[in-house]
């Protein structure tokens, strides 16, 4: 009996304040890394979101997630390449178990945009 595929998820945080096409470029490497080697499931952008804390100076970072089948080589190019890459903030490549549900739609929900939450009356 064949195993099935390994799913893993890619969630990559992008220098917000990098040009869009620069932006645009990684992601289009690493997704083109990843249909070299293995299987592109699905690829979400996230948006512009306001981090929990700040990472090298930056407040806020694009987030993206890739979800791929893949082999372990794979996950070593990867790993190696996003580590060097300028204008990667933080990246996490997580392996799935079977049955781990779909990721939500983070882009129809309005992103954090900075800011403090008004007082709550009493």
């Amino acid at each position: 009996m064949a195993d099935a595929a390994i799913t893993y998820d890619l969630n990559i945080l992008l220098d917000s304040e990098l040009p869009e096409e620069q932006r645009e470029r990684i992601l289009a490497d690493v997704e083109a890394m990843v249909a070299d080697n293995g299987t592109v499931v699905s690829a979400h952008d996230w948006g512009r979101r306001k981090l929990a804390y700040e990472i090298r100076h930056k407040p806020e970072a694009d987030f993206h997630l890739i979800q791929f089948h893949s082999s372990r080589e794979l996950l070593e190019r990867l790993d190696r390449t996003l580590r060097i890459t300028d204008g990667v903030v933080r990246y996490r490549i997580i392996k799935l178990r079977p049955g781990t549900p779909d990721p939500p739609d983070l882009k129809s929900v309005a992103p954090v945009t900075g800011g403090d939450p008004e007082p709550a009356e009493r």
